[in-house]
């Protein structure tokens, strides 16, 4: 399957072969427009995007920062062991902490316990999350070798059990994240699937690479597409949604239900806001037709833009008082500047500086200056 951002043409003409091979032959009739709203048990999430479960990324500053600039429907926290919030309180505030405007918000775990598993579970829905979703997904060997995350993909009977445990454990909507496989030769995303819809789970997002490729490579949205015809409850397709004409791409392609991102939305944080501006804006109609590029429909952030954004951020970082914070600040600021003329400078600033104070300091005196210089001169 062809994403928008590929040039499949070209490598078919240097390789002889696609770069995306056909693993599956899905026959599904797709809808030509993308979702309104998803439904999962009792939970509306509308716009029909998710931003991914990330280590080190989704804590509750950036969830809200998402959030506040809009199209995003569900946010997610990192994923957190499951072990770890039943034992330790401190590791309960870091992860499992959330404000009010976060709803609706669904809590990840790890781990490879059932009944552990489903004791974090209830956890979650005492804390007041409207979800709850096991990862099957992570490929960190740390994560691996203590069979949590992808390390599961290799053991379905545990997997059952698992499922089983929490489902009866919670009346909250329980889903699940998952990678295809553990390679190529073990693909059971399908199976997996069908595994999740017998037990009682609300929905599915497949992240459509194996564990083996870690983010490697392309992700084969065929997988989802298969999942989607094997099952009745919501499909969420996840890897390598870039843009809006991405989004639409991958529910054209698929039929999926609604669209998951990762790793692109630290990059660009209005991809949410964009792909709700490409599919029909606030007006929460069925939108656009998928596929449909012939004019981008979306605001691209301006300089001045991109300055109150990381200012923001920054600003909200500091104002929780998380600890780290400087650190996050540094590890935020080359994805933020990204394309930013001068950004090497600015970045190089930023590392240099010591202490959340001085590291706004040097944003600020950077924007300030290039905004300045390019202010229309009064005549």
């Amino acid at each position: 399957m062809q994403k928008f951002w590929d040039n499949t043409d070209a490598a078919v003409a240097r390789t002889g072969e696609s770069p995306v091979p056909t693993l599956l032959a899905p026959t599904l009739l797709v809808p030509t427009v993308f979702p309104a709203v998803l439904k999962i048990g009792n939970v509306r999430i509308a716009p029909a995007t998710v931003l991914a479960p990330m280590a080190g990324v989704t804590d509750t500053v950036f969830r809200r920062f998402i959030k506040n600039l809009g199209g995003c429907g569900l946010i997610m926290t990192e994923f957190t062991s499951a072990d770890g919030v039943l034992r330790d309180l401190r590791v309960r505030g870091r992860y499992l902490h959330f404000y009010e405007d976060e709803h609706p918000i669904s809590a990840q775990l790890f781990g490879s316990s059932p009944s552990v598993l489903a004791d974090a579970a209830r956890l979650v829905e005492d804390l007041g999350f409207d979800l709850v979703d096991l990862n099957l997904g992570c490929p960190a060997k740390k994560v691996v070798k203590c069979n949590g995350g992808s390390g599961l993909l290799r053991d379905l009977p545990l997997i059952r059990q698992i499922f089983e445990a929490v489902r009866a454990a919670v009346k909250i909507p329980f889903t699940v994240k998952f990678r295809a496989g553990w390679n190529d030769d073990e693909i059971v995303c399908v199976e997996l699937a069908r595994i999740a819809e017998s037990c009682g789970l609300g929905a599915v997002a497949l992240h459509a690479r194996t564990r083996e490729q870690g983010y490697s490579g392309n992700a084969r949205w065929e997988w989802i597409a298969s999942v989607k015809q094997a099952v009745k409850i919501p499909v969420i397709g996840n890897g390598d949604i870039r843009s809006p004409e991405d989004a639409c791409a991958i529910v054209a392609q698929t039929g999926c239900d609604a669209v998951m991102i990762g790793r692109m939305a630290p990059a660009n944080p209005w991809i949410f806001r964009q792909i709700e501006q490409y599919v029909g804006g606030a007006t929460g109609d069925l939108a656009r037709p998928a596929g449909d590029s012939a004019e981008k429909l979306y605001d691209e952030p301006t300089e001045g833009d991109r300055y109150q954004m990381i200012r923001t951020y920054f600003q909200m970082l500091l104002e929780e008082e998380m600890p780290g914070a400087e650190g996050k600040m540094k590890q935020f600021a080359s994805w933020f500047t990204h394309g930013v003329p001068g950004g090497a400078a600015l970045r190089k600033a930023i590392y240099e500086a010591r202490g959340g104070a001085e590291i706004l300091g040097r944003v600020e005196e950077f924007f300030e200056s290039r905004l300045a210089a390019s202010a229309p001169v009064p005549t």
